[in-house]
């Protein structure tokens, strides 16, 4: 293998939280270093069929959009924004919310009025309405775990935490 070929090749430990969602986040770069539109390196992996992801509302200050983002399909962008995230299978966005620098997991739902900035969501997590998250990260850290990198993790039972 000469020294050319092995630059092609692509490794990342993502044993961290921190790792994890820098990963992810890398993938929303123009080019990343792991290019998933690369034909010739194809991904071979389990594919759902789903439909494709969904944008609605162009008023301001309710347009359903998202820039430097990969979503997958079945996701419902309802009136809100999102940058540079990761947004997997079936995800609900809804009105009002600003999704920045975030991995959302399969099947999340985020509420109205959200923010969430730096965050990667579990599966499943119904996050409601209005909760800010990556603004202030001393109220982070009581409430979710927070990585030394600034990453908050959100999973289903810190937030039934907040709703009790």
């Amino acid at each position: 293998m000469t020294s050319t070929e092995e630059s092609k090749h692509y490794w990342r430990d993502v044993g961290t939280v921190d790792a994890y969602w820098a990963a992810n986040i890398d993938l929303t770069d123009i080019v990343p270093a792991l290019d998933l539109y690369d034909r010739s390196w194809p991904i071979w992996t389990y594919g759902e069929i789903t439909p494709p992801a969904k944008f609605v509302h162009d008023v301001d200050g309710r347009r359903g959009l998202a820039v430097s983002s990969l979503l997958s399909g079945g996701c419902i962008i309802s009136g809100a924004s999102i940058s540079r995230s990761l947004v997997f299978t079936g995800v609900n966005v809804h009105s009002y919310s600003t999704i920045h620098e975030a991995v959302i997991l399969p099947y999340a739902r985020i509420g109205r009025h959200v923010r969430l900035r730096k965050a990667v969501v579990d599966s499943e997590v119904r996050i409601p309405d209005g909760l800010v998250v990556g603004e202030d990260p001393e109220l982070d850290a009581k409430r979710f775990r927070r990585t030394e990198d600034g990453v908050t993790l959100i999973t289903g039972p810190m937030i039934e935490k907040l709703t009790q």
